[in-house]
């Protein structure tokens, strides 16, 4: 019964001996197989990953381009602004000016109204004191 019982073990020992072998064998294959699903993944992905690479770089081109593009008009539009004031002061001094010289010939040509009002009558007061003599009542 011993010799049985050790030939059943050495039995069952080579079964989990060839087992492991075998589980060996399929675990070398499945690591070749992964490592040429890696190299093929890999050759496949590096002309996505130059086109993204040059995607990147354009857009970080056409931001640059863009950046200046907007401070080219925040330069043009503080230059505008600049102008615009120096032509409004310059308008704005001369309309001072010129109300100024404005008002003072208003007030000579209504002092000459005054004195030529002293020296006749208008016609509206003739006509209201004949329209006076007319009147019955």
């Amino acid at each position: 019964m011993n010799n049985l019982f050790l030939g059943i073990i050495a039995a069952s020992v080579l079964v989990m001996a060839v087992l492991q072998v075998y589980v060996l064998i399929v675990a070398a294959r499945a690591a070749e197989r992964f490592g040429a699903l890696a190299a093929t993944i890999e050759r496949d992905i590096r002309p996505i990953m130059a086109n993204v690479q040059a995607v990147t770089s354009d857009a970080a081109r056409a931001t640059a381009l863009a950046v200046a593009q907007v401070e080219r008009v925040d330069r043009v539009t503080a230059d505008l602004t600049a102008r615009l004031e120096q032509i409004l002061t310059v308008v704005q001094t001369a309309l001072v000016g010129a109300t100024g010289g404005g008002a003072w010939l208003s007030g000579l040509k209504m002092a000459i109204a005054a004195f030529r009002s002293f020296r006749k009558p208008t016609r509206r007061s003739r006509h209201v004191e004949d329209e006076d003599a007319l009147f019955i009542g």
